[in-house]
């Protein structure tokens, strides 16, 4: 054949020469029929960007959670694939490839010979190495209108796949470039290269493919749509005959016998169709996962801009491991799922933070995560802010009142130090108040702040205040101290809005009016079980890239208070499980502080502690709307409320999956208060206190009167199975 001898005589000296009569056809097709053309063609280096591979994302004990993908691909070397898939794909595809260059010198002379005198390229004849060429160029395509270019049944895209063709045979192996082509290659059913092919088809590695599923899948290659086994019988008719065709040409050349032909076509196409989920829909942790999809689309260290991280979560191919425990994670989706339904209107979420580290241990709420709003499922996480695919959150209420108390042991406070106020506090009007924000500028509004039970007023301490979680005495106090202080404390441990504005820096800020997310804070309380340490909420501790390179991350931390002033503040707050508003609730049977909150009109109702080694925060609210929709009159997990305080269900959830957390944890105690340098009062005092007892564990009333964010109603008792619910007498 004149073509082949041509075609053949400057393959030798690296370039490929060709003298191809062109006759004219009808005036259509390829233009210069009528004349002769020498085609010089020299090896051109292909760029060959890295392939789009999906990531996958582990717990802390590297079980898989979650994965992302824009292809669904796991590229594996080629001794992780079957010798019968390498024979099945070369037989049907390249049947000489071991033995040619970047071209098959017959099978291309004669698909040329046809492509000339029929106007146009009619006929293949591409070497594997010229199909992987044009998969590369295809797959980087960054528009559609190239996408289609490298495609185009033209002559001068032919040729230019020639030459990249020729460049790839002296760079790579033959093996090495098999390897390439089978990881690009697309086999249908959402199933990118050998390896995710294998499991899509046959639920097994490219490892374990035997004679008919490697014949299936070296047959799916061609026209893998038309092939494709989930589009329906006519499909699936379709690879089966491909299948068949795929060992009639393996016994043809001597890949198999007639015989283990037969045989293989004897069998069923066996198609799985395993499934392949993606996304945090799929995850059976989707509020983490979402968490963590968001701290990569939002952090600049996963890229310069938000395509690029995108795409790097997509198709980047990393592994990237977690801080989530999902021992601690089951512990609190039980403790949740005991006390609020699925189906609940109200809905709580709950947030874990090892203090020190700021490792996020577990994420969880009532409700499913989806769409199916009839389902009353949300795609909102419930448990982090905006930033994490969080919403607006709710307002934390009383838990806010930690910062304040914080602020003034910070400023001098001592422990029994306290002020006087009535059962009412008078919010003056900006012209005379003596609030001022942190730019010094006077703010505040006409109206008055209620103690939520009698008694409230009187002279209260630190710790009778805060026990008594009453109102007009943090009022009195955040006056006292001054409210930027409070401000810049709460900042300091990490407090911002959920919805990523600023801080209201308004005068019941320590009445907790600024929306806020149970991670932010729990890490917030996380500070004061770390003396003092703050650190940035941590998702992430390990990323391998598809390279195997090996980031780890570290904790972010910083000193941001005191040990002795966090260690005073540890120290009022312990006594909530026995003095205070958890009295009905009781302790975790170790050292533990925390402080419940009930918002104004009960439109949320949280309850945030922690030990030495674990910080949560547990959050109830109606996400339709906190104010339209509040805890009054409503029933929650089967049972009917008056009103939710934040011990009522939040405190219960928080101390049932804190017992079930540190379950074979060694427990650790606080660190002891300097009761010479807080102990006492200085600025006003009253008669000390009745001695503590310091068993933190054994409930027993409380002798600064009720609650002032809890009612004495509507307290379920003591019992594990959930309680009763009784009057207080």
């Amino acid at each position: 054949m004149n073509v082949v001898r041509l075609l053949a005589a400057g393959t030798a000296a690296g370039v490929l020469t060709a003298a191809i009569a062109l006759p004219a056809v009808g005036g259509v097709g390829l233009t210069a029929k009528s004349t002769t053309e020498t085609l010089a063609l020299r090896p051109e280096n292909l760029d060959e960007p890295p392939l789009p591979e999906r990531t996958e994302i582990y717990d802390s004990t590297g079980k898989q959670i979650a994965q992302f993908y824009y292809q669904n691909r796991e590229s594996v070397k080629i001794n992780q694939i079957a010798p019968v898939m390498l024979d099945a794909i070369i037989s049907i595809e390249d049947v000489r490839f071991r033995e040619h260059g970047a071209i098959d010198l017959e099978g291309t002379a004669r698909a040329l010979a046809k492509n000339v005198t029929g106007g146009g390229v009619v006929q293949g004849g591409s070497s594997i190495t010229q199909q992987y060429v044009k998969l590369v160029q295809f797959n980087k395509a960054k528009t559609k209108k190239e996408a289609m270019a490298a495609i185009a049944p033209t002559l001068n895209r032919k040729l230019n796949e020639l030459r990249y063709a020729m460049a790839i045979e002296e760079k790579y192996t033959k093996d090495q470039i098999l390897e390439k082509y089978l990881n690009i290659s697309y086999f249908g059913a959402s199933a990118y290269g050998i390896q995710a092919a294998a499991k899509r088809f046959f639920g097994k590695p490219a490892s374990e493919l035997d004679l008919s599923e490697a014949a299936t899948l070296a047959g799916a290659v061609q026209n893998p749509v038309r092939t494709d086994p989930t589009l329906g019988k006519t499909a699936r008719d379709n690879l089966f005959k491909r299948r068949n065709l795929v060992l009639d040409t393996m016994a043809k050349y001597g890949k198999i016998t007639p015989a283990e032909a037969e045989a293989a076509k004897k069998e069923k196409l066996g198609f799985k169709g395993t499934k392949i989920p993606g996304g945090c829909e799929e995850s059976k942790y989707p509020y983490f996962c979402l968490y963590v999809k968001n701290e990569i689309l939002t952090n600049p260290d996963f890229g310069a801009t938000p395509e690029e991280r995108e795409k790097r979560l997509q198709q980047g191919g990393l592994r990237i491991k977690t801080t989530l425990d999902p021992k601690m994670q089951q512990a609190s989706e039980t403790a949740i799922k005991k006390y609020v339904f699925a189906k609940d209107k109200p809905a709580a979420a709950q947030a874990m933070v090892v203090p020190g580290t700021g490792e996020i241990r577990a994420m969880a709420a009532s409700r499913k995560f989806g769409d199916n709003r009839k389902k009353n499922e949300t795609l909102i996480n419930l448990a982090a802010d905006s930033k994490h695919g969080g919403g607006v959150g709710f307002q934390q209420g009383s838990t806010a009142k930690a910062f304040t108390l914080a602020a003034a042991i910070e400023n001098g406070w001592k422990l029994d130090d306290g002020n006087s106020t009535g059962k009412t506090y008078d919010v003056p009007a900006v012209d005379n108040t003596p609030f001022r924000d942190c730019k010094g500028l006077r703010v505040g509004s006409t109206h008055q702040v209620f103690n939520s039970s009698e008694g409230g007023g009187g002279f209260k301490t630190l710790r009778t205040g805060t026990l008594g979680s009453v109102n007009t005495f943090f009022m009195k106090l955040e006056e006292q101290v001054g409210l930027c202080k409070v401000v810049k404390m709460a900042e300091k441990l990490g407090i911002k809005r959920a919805d990523g504005g600023k801080l209201q820096q308004v005068p019941t800020f320590t009445l907790g009016v600024n929306e806020m997310d149970p991670v932010t804070v729990a890490n917030a309380f996380a500070v004061f079980a770390g003396r003092g340490q703050y650190c940035s909420p941590m998702a992430i501790t390990e990323i391998r890239d598809r390279n195997g390179k090996i980031t780890t991350a570290k904790p972010k931390c910083k000193q941001v208070m005191d040990e002795d002033v966090a260690d005073a503040v540890t120290e009022v707050m312990s006594d909530v499980f026995t003095q205070g508003t958890m009295t009905e609730v009781g302790g975790i049977g170790r050292d533990a502080a925390g402080k419940t909150g009930t918002t104004d009109g009960y439109t949320a109702a949280w309850f945030a502690g922690y030990t030495p080694n674990l910080a949560s925060a547990v959050s109830l609210g109606d996400p339709r709307g906190a104010f339209d929709h509040d805890l009054t009159n409503v029933t929650i997990g089967g049972r009917f409320y008056s009103y939710v305080y934040g011990a009522t269900i939040s405190g219960r959830i928080w101390k049932d999956s804190m017992l079930k957390s540190l379950r074979g944890v060694e427990p650790v105690s606080f660190t002891r208060y300097d009761a010479g340098k807080f102990g006492g009062c200085t600025k006003s005092c009253a008669p000390k206190p009745p001695k503590k007892d310091k068993d933190r564990d054994r409930d027993r009333g409380n002798p600064f009167g009720p609650p002032d964010d809890e009612n004495p109603l509507d307290i379920w008792d003591n019992e594990d199975n959930g309680g009763t619910i009784t009057p207080e007498d």
